[in-house]
């Protein structure tokens, strides 16, 4: 749906973006990864047609951005970070008039449209209220609701969970998520569980550089060289940490006592061991021989943020 190749953005001699290619495939949900500054909405601005660029192509549902602007713009619904919202008129109204300057224009046509972004961003409550007296929650709902209200195939979030609390985060995210396969959607953010939880696949970008794009699960992969565990014990002898930390192949070994709901005595170990080198059984018996009792032995998955600080640390 989307495809940019080789697109460089300059300010004078500041390179924002640095000849960077992707791909976003029809009905997935791909996010845009990177700290503040690193060129995402840059790059979002000039796929939607708010930026030109310095040199590359893109494309968005077969059509040229730079010489089809008007047809680009037809495809997809954007939601900058800060939400373009006439805050003097009440939300349906203002929602009625985003569809009508953005080409709906039958009355039938419009009231269906109307009728089913207010009942897919849970805005039926509230459809009578002046924007102002909305919540951070609420008008971020609007906004992907006038993204959404010409029924684009194609999303452009830009931050879309910015400024909220948890609840309302969590919120926007199932939303979210609620949209992909009828829609391909691109969001942009620097809040990595965001992009763990919503997204399909992703794309780190960083200096404006494409570090990494796939999948979590196969960017995980692609750069750990150890896995880890999470060990709890009780009655673990004080030179326990020590004596499994001299095992074959452990890496390294941190402890630290259990909080008080765990239960008296319990000890918490993280055991991080080389990768083709598997300790598990070597570890569960170390622990039965010094007199403990193993309470739980469980793989600790690399979190995104891991992954995000190994490959962004690799391109200083």
């Amino acid at each position: 749906m989307i495809q940019v190749s080789n697109l460089s953005k300059r300010y004078g001699n500041f390179l924002a973006v640095d000849k960077i290619s992707f791909n976003l495939k029809k009905g997935e949900i791909l996010g845009f990864l990177g700290p503040n500054g690193a060129g995402k909405t840059t790059v979002m601005r000039i796929i939607t047609g708010f930026l030109s660029a310095t040199g590359g192509e893109v494309k968005v549902a077969g059509y040229d951005v730079f010489t089809h602007p008007l047809e680009v713009k037809r495809q997809i619904g954007y939601l900058p970070e800060l939400p373009p919202l006439y805050r003097e008129m009440r939300v349906r109204e203002y929602l009625k008039f985003c569809g009508r300057i953005k080409g709906l224009k039958r009355t039938r046509e419009i009231k269906q449209r109307l009728d089913y972004v207010l009942e897919g961003c849970a805005l039926k409550e509230v459809q009578n209220l002046h924007i102002h007296k909305l919540s951070n929650g609420y008008r971020q709902r609007v906004g992907l609701a006038q993204a959404l209200i010409h029924n684009p195939p194609i999303l452009v979030l830009d931050e879309p969970s910015a400024g909220l609390d948890p609840h309302q985060i969590i919120e926007v995210r199932r939303m979210i998520r609620q949209l992909a396969g009828a829609h391909s959607v691109l969001l942009s953010t620097h809040i990595l569980p965001e992009a763990s939880i919503t997204c399909d696949r992703v794309l780190i970008i960083n200096r404006g550089k494409i570090l990494a794009e796939d999948s979590t699960e196969r960017l995980t992969g692609k750069i750990k060289d150890s896995e880890r565990l999470r060990l709890a014990c009780r009655g673990a002898p004080k030179d326990l940490p020590k004596t499994l930390a001299g095992l074959p192949g452990i890496i390294k070994v941190d402890s630290q006592p259990a909080d008080s709901g765990t239960g008296h005595g319990v000890l918490l170990l993280d055991v991080e061991y080389k990768l083709r080198d598997d300790s598990r059984g070597r570890l569960a018996r170390a622990v039965v021989e010094a007199g403990a009792e193993l309470l739980e032995l469980r793989a600790q998955t690399m979190t995104l943020e891991e992954i995000f600080i190994k490959i962004t640390s690799r391109d200083r």
